[in-house]
């Protein structure tokens, strides 16, 4: 049996992150492959060390700060925060922790093949080399499944150079939306196929199962309006008004930032990957500025009501991630999104 080893986002605090890659090792075990999840955990020196030779601003370090003291002051944000790893535990493989590259290379060679994806772990905004599986030996077998570059565009001349270099070695590409195909072909030359995210893999039914796992106690009404936002923005806040008053339905928030902890609406606080799912498919509406929030509410056929997270001119807006699958779902149904990531990768994981 083939030794798989797939690296994405693992320890974000997001339930998107959490479960696009419980999707996609699902999936690949399901396909008869060992695989597992390479727990890339970086240390303090890897980020400085990665900042420094990916060019990335020292903005994020800031974000990262600010995200932490939002999780510090809110009791339920760190309930969270040892739920989705304790999610990995009952329902992931994961593999031994590792801090740094030269760790990942050590463990490079314990796999027949690499995947890298899904998520945006090939967006320039962060740009880090492991996620490019950089470490692997020579001659390694590597697989791109579906990053996200996030971004349409890509002005900085290092960066592209960088990306460049870094895809060279895959045996196959692809994106997760057509623009990050454009994108790559533009920087490298290449072809990558548009592939859905991990979770548009599992069906309907398996979601639900999984919804149905969670032991937490229930905090929604039978159907409500939930709110699940990861940006902050005045304007979110007046178009939820608007719904309930439209709907007439009790608005709960599954909170994440500062501004939601304080929306004075009531809260499904500190809840897991499972509850999140089970709080959006028994949802009556859902109002969400997330990507992950927008898929699952397709899947769960809830009606959904998706925010812009970014200003269009903003060189760093992420929303084609979100038009792109507004797109996707116009022209085909969940299954025909679904067996194209399927066959994709069948025929590439031989």
């Amino acid at each position: 049996m083939k030794k798989v080893g797939i690296l994405t986002f693992l320890h974000n605090d997001n339930y998107g992150s959490s479960l696009q890659a419980y999707a996609l090792q699902r999936v690949i075990r399901e396909m008869g492959y060992d695989a597992e999840h390479i727990d890339y955990r970086p240390d303090r020196a890897e980020k400085i060390r990665n900042l420094i030779i990916s060019g990335n601003s020292p903005k994020l370090i800031l974000e990262g700060i600010r995200k932490r003291s939002v999780q510090a002051g809110q009791a339920g944000a760190r309930a969270k925060n040892r739920a989705i790893p304790a999610f990995y535990e009952r329902e992931m493989k994961l593999s031994p922790v590792c801090r740094n590259h030269q760790e990942l290379k050590k463990i490079s060679g314990s796999y027949d093949l690499l995947v890298c994806g899904s998520d945006q772990i090939w967006n320039p905004v962060w740009l880090n080399p492991a996620y490019f599986l950089d470490f692997a030996e020579k001659g390694q077998k590597k697989l791109a499944y579906a990053p996200s570059l996030g971004v349409r565009e890509l002005k900085d001349r290092r960066k592209r150079k960088k990306i460049k270099s870094l895809t060279e070695g895959f045996e196959a590409l692809s994106a997760r939306e057509a623009e990050g195909a454009a994108l790559l072909r533009e920087i490298t030359g290449r072809e990558a196929d548009v592939l859905p995210d991990p979770v548009c893999l599992l069906s309907r039914e398996a979601w639900s199962e999984a919804a149905d796992k969670t032991k937490e106690p229930s905090l929604c009404p039978q159907k409500s309006l939930v709110c699940y936002f990861i940006g902050e923005n005045p304007d979110y806040w007046a178009r939820v008004r608007e719904l309930e008053k439209e709907t007439g339905l009790p608005v709960r928030v599954i909170p994440v930032t500062a501004e939601s902890y304080e929306s004075g609406y009531p809260l499904l606080d500190g809840i897991g990957p499972e509850g999140f799912l089970r709080a959006i498919r028994d949802a009556a509406c859902l109002c969400t500025d997330s990507f992950h929030g927008l898929v699952f509410g397709t899947i769960f056929c809830v009606r959904t009501v998706p925010l812009k997270r970014y200003r269009e001119e903003d060189p760093e807006s992420k929303n084609c991630r979100v038009e792109h699958f507004l797109r996707e779902t116009q022209q085909y149904s969940l299954e025909e999104i679904r067996m194209k990531g399927m066959d994709w990768l069948k025929n590439n994981l031989l």
